[in-house]
């Protein structure tokens, strides 16, 4: 009796490492590559105005060799946004840049901005798996630099888009005046929201707030200068998401409930809207997405109701 049950532990144990090995070639071969496009309606513009389309893109993670992801990026003109947002960690590795200049050269004919990541000043490197499991791992600097002024000069000389790195600005998209800010990688505490301070321009219809990392220190500053909407990254949605749990963890200050998609980001001083993108992509060291597809956004926003 004694050997049967053993036999079973022995069976159940193979059975339980198939299926695990099952979903991580799921995860790694299939949906790391099922690129989506997901549509998402939000209100808050004034009464009246048109409705304006934003492609919010992040954490492209872009390698040379990733003639698919780059194909999609390109088809991405098709649905003739207003405005580009692009909240970081956009490159692996400089080899990289050119590919990517050229996959999304078809998005120039519209307004851009955008906002560097951690992953945009140093190349990832190879970590130890449990350190995914720590729920806010400060970013680790050794990887090997990247160039991010020349790849902010390209966005902004070869696409025409603006930086908006620790600064802000006002932009005319979709027949509206949108007052722009952003601040630099909060994860790697470089956001300094003091020198883009101050209620929205006057005469603009909506102010937009970028920043890769949702630190709540930053969406707090946001909400309390009366930002309406606020786009950041970083957190790929969790990456790995499980039935009835969502995501394990965020590597950021925001609870886990709100590391993907819309959400409402509310202070004492004020509220926003925050969206978050999962992102398109992963470290070239942890190429696994689970029930967590890799994702583009299309923002509509709308007009406030009564």
């Amino acid at each position: 009796m004694v050997g049967g049950q053993r036999g079973a532990v022995r069976t159940m144990a193979g059975v339980t490492a198939a299926a695990g090995s099952a979903v991580l070639a799921y995860g790694a071969l299939y949906e790391r590559t099922a690129y989506t496009l997901r549509r998402v309606a939000v209100p808050g513009l004034p009464a009246g105005a048109r409705p304006l389309r934003l492609l919010h893109l992040s954490d492209l993670h872009v390698t040379v060799r990733q003639r698919g992801k780059l194909a999609w990026l390109a088809d991405l003109a098709r649905v003739v946004p207003d405005l580009v947002t692009l909240t970081g960690d956009i490159l692996c590795a400089d080899d990289a840049r050119g590919p990517l200049l050229t996959a999304l050269e078809p998005l120039a004919s519209f307004p851009g901005v955008f906002v560097p990541g951690n992953n945009d000043y140093s190349a990832p490197t190879l970590r130890s798996p449990h350190r995914y499991l720590r729920a806010h791992v400060r970013a680790d600097p050794r990887g090997e630099p990247l160039d991010w002024p020349g790849l902010a000069k390209e966005l902004t000389a070869g696409l025409g888009w603006t930086e908006l790195t620790n600064t802000r600005g006002v932009i005319a998209a979709g027949g509206l005046r949108i007052d722009l800010r952003g601040v630099d990688d909060a994860h790697l505490g470089r956001d300094r929201a003091e020198l883009v301070a101050g209620p929205p321009q006057a005469g603009t219809d909506l102010a937009i707030g970028l920043s890769h990392t949702p630190e709540p220190r930053v969406l707090d500053a946001f909400a309390a200068d009366g930002v309406g909407l606020v786009l950041s990254g970083h957190t790929h949605g969790g990456q790995i998401r499980l039935p009835g749990i969502g995501a394990l963890v965020g590597n950021c200050g925001l609870e886990r409930s709100r590391l993907r998609g819309l959400s409402r980001h509310e202070t004492a001083s004020g509220s926003c809207w925050l969206h978050v993108s999962p992102g398109l992509g992963t470290s070239p060291f942890a190429p696994v997405r689970l029930g967590c597809r890799p994702e583009a956004t299309l923002l509509t926003l709308l007009p406030a109701g009564p």
